[in-house]
């Protein structure tokens, strides 16, 4: 199922992540709502594959995203540990069939990207953000304590629409 919204001459920003499928979204969510600063979390848990490609290239976002999810399974992935962000706290992801997804998105809109999404990736799901180092630390620390590596289900690919609050989808593409 593709959606596809938006407004005419559109002026911002489009983000690009992948889905998370209901179990694991609902996980990571919950670990979002009860570690991240309330007054500065406006997301549910996600995956970013690109933070900000232009706007004028929605039409071809949204072609991309349907050739990457058109009939393909969805990519293996894998929450690998748990790493810190200095501020913050996330789980790393693993996933080659990722990496090789957000790898022919890269190509595709190599002249578009700004410098955080044309530096290598290294895909995660945050759960703080913007608290004390030590806080951080010892969410770290608890969250690492009884971690096991855990398959991660992905859904689809979605882009959205950024205006510097929540995020208001552009398209939505699910894998199968």
């Amino acid at each position: 199922m593709t959606q596809l919204a938006g407004r005419s001459g559109d002026a911002a920003p489009i983000i690009v992540s992948a889905l998370l499928a209901p179990g694991d979204f609902d996980f990571f969510n919950r670990l979002r709502r009860a570690h991240f600063p309330p007054e500065r979390n406006v997301l549910d848990a996600h995956l970013t594959l690109f933070h900000h490609l232009p706007p004028g290239a929605a039409p071809e976002i949204a072609r991309a995203l349907a050739q990457e999810t058109r009939g393909v399974s969805p990519p293996r992935a894998l929450a690998s540990g748990v790493i810190s962000l200095g501020r913050g706290v996330a789980f790393r992801i693993l996933s080659a069939e990722l990496d090789a997804v957000r790898g022919r998105l890269a190509a595709r809109f190599a002249g578009q990207l700004t410098p955080q999404d044309a530096v290598p990736w290294r895909a995660h799901i945050t759960v703080q953000n913007k608290v004390a180092p030590e806080a951080a630390r010892a969410l770290r620390a608890a969250l690492a304590a009884d971690f096991s590596p855990r398959p991660v289900a992905l859904s689809g690919l979605a882009a959205w629409w950024y205006r510097g609050g929540p995020w208001e989808l552009l398209a939505r593409h699910r894998f199968g």
